[in-house]
């Protein structure tokens, strides 16, 4: 394997043994990866910028973006998802964005087929697919690859929703639960509340394999096997994160540019806490594709949809709004805190669950866009196969101390909604809209 290395030139210098052996691994990498399909992964914390950076990245690679968003799937729910407008999809062609109704179930293997494709398909055009979205484990099987579950017949997709239809018509679901796990998946006891997609397809598993659907192997697992193996055998030789991700990548079937864009926490908060207000301001907000889903008949938490942020939350309160016939401004405060509480803790899962994907790169969203923009186009075409962010660019994952401390007396401090007069328009939209009598149109204040 070292042979072609008999003709380089090696310094005067002794050279450290892990500096050669990095050296050499980073070019292989680099001849491995000139053969692969390059594509572009942008994620990051909602709020943090990165719909904007790809829409940008696109118009100058001649891109194509897809979204990797388990909410902008569905048709009806833009405000809550920060979809892309109808004048940029123009632009540049987004994939997976209104392909659903809210009523329908998505699930992260629907999402690898799709938005594979997608990739080929963007690819065979010749143009660059620019994957985006917050939704990490949809970008994990589709950087890594899906566990090679076995799918149901429709005879025992038949079979398994007729087993648990009335448990889901009378809502017990504690009963089904423990019905999934006696038939083998003791998992499905840490499964969401009412998540009856997922429970159902472990049961289809169980029934079409004999086993649940954690004795599948999942590939992501092999390949942090691989980088612990690497670390394990390295016999005191100091690898960077970097390089031991180089190791796993070659073994992915393209050359996947990932970046992750985030903020320090304390400016991401408080952008979180503004972007819940302007979803509320306006005619046409999260509150009205609220209650277009429960007008269509869906209850909050009930399923894929009404468990996103946001709508689970807006959808909560008008059903209490129309219990009462209409809010008053405390009631509509305390809503709006619980939504912003919950994009946050939102936010604070994203950014410890890409902690750990060693495959992104982070930048700092506080930076002009431009440099960044620069810096993701120059890595596009770089063929060196070691990418290293500059330092004015990088963004830390680690919380410092000092961020830690402020981050425990942070307050919420509105920009819109301040006094109680604030809200007065949304408050007479609720009891205009949500009365027993109310037939005004959907979408609409007035």
């Amino acid at each position: 394997m070292l042979s072609g290395l008999r003709t380089c030139c090696l310094p005067d210098k002794p050279i450290h043994l892990h500096l050669f052996r990095r050296r050499v691994f980073s070019t292989a990498c680099a001849v491995n990866k000139k053969k692969k399909e390059k594509v572009i992964v942008i994620s990051g914390p909602t709020g943090a910028g990165k719909s904007r950076l790809a829409l940008e990245l696109a118009k100058r690679l001649n891109g194509e973006i897809i979204s990797a968003d388990s909410v902008q799937v569905y048709r009806g729910l833009d405000v809550g998802s920060a979809k892309p407008s109808p004048s940029e999809r123009k632009e540049v062609p987004h994939h997976l964005v209104d392909i659903l109704h809210p009523s329908e179930e998505y699930s992260v293997g629907q999402f690898f087929e799709d938005a594979r494709q997608a990739t080929r398909n963007i690819l065979d055009t010749g143009r660059v697919p620019i994957v985006v979205g917050g939704t990490g484990l949809y970008l994990r099987w589709f950087i890594y690859g899906k566990p090679d579950v076995p799918k149901a017949s429709p005879e025992i997709a038949s079979e398994v929703y007729s087993e648990l239809a009335d448990l889901q018509r009378n809502e017990d679901w504690d009963a089904a639960v423990q019905l999934v796990v006696k038939a083998g998946d003791p998992k499905a006891q840490l499964l969401a509340a009412n998540d009856w997609y997922r429970l159902r397809r472990s049961l289809e598993i169980i029934k079409s394999s004999g086993s649940p659907p954690s004795a599948f192997r999942v590939p992501y697992d092999s390949f942090k096997e691989q980088c612990s193996n690497v670390t394990d055998s390295s016999h005191g030789v100091n690898y960077s994160t970097d390089t031991l991700e180089e190791n796993k990548s070659k073994d992915l079937d393209y050359d996947f540019n990932c970046f992750f864009l985030s903020s320090q926490r304390l400016d991401l908060y408080r952008l979180i806490d503004y972007r819940c207000e302007d979803m509320l301001s306006g005619g046409d907000g999260i509150l009205s594709e609220a209650k277009w889903l429960l007008d269509t008949g869906l209850l909050p938490n009930s399923n894929s949809a009404t468990r996103a942020i946001g709508y689970r939350q807006a959808m909560e309160y008008l059903l209490h709004c129309r219990e009462l016939g209409g809010s008053s401004p405390r009631e509509f405060f305390t809503f709006l805190s619980e939504f912003q509480k919950a994009s946050r803790n939102f936010a604070k899962r994203q950014l410890t669950w890409f902690r750990n994907e060693h495959i992104y790169h982070w930048l700092d969203a506080s930076k002009p866009l431009e440099q960044v923009l620069n810096f993701i186009y120059d890595s596009y075409h770089d063929e060196s196969g070691v990418l290293v962010v500059p330092e004015s660019l990088r963004m830390k994952k680690d919380t410092s101390h000092r961020e830690t401390s402020k981050l425990k007396g942070y307050r919420t401090k509105n920009r819109h909604f301040v006094s109680r007069h604030d809200c007065s328009d949304i408050l007479d939209w609720i009891s205009r809209t949500q009365g027993s009598s109310s037939n005004e149109a959907i979408f609409s204040f007035t």
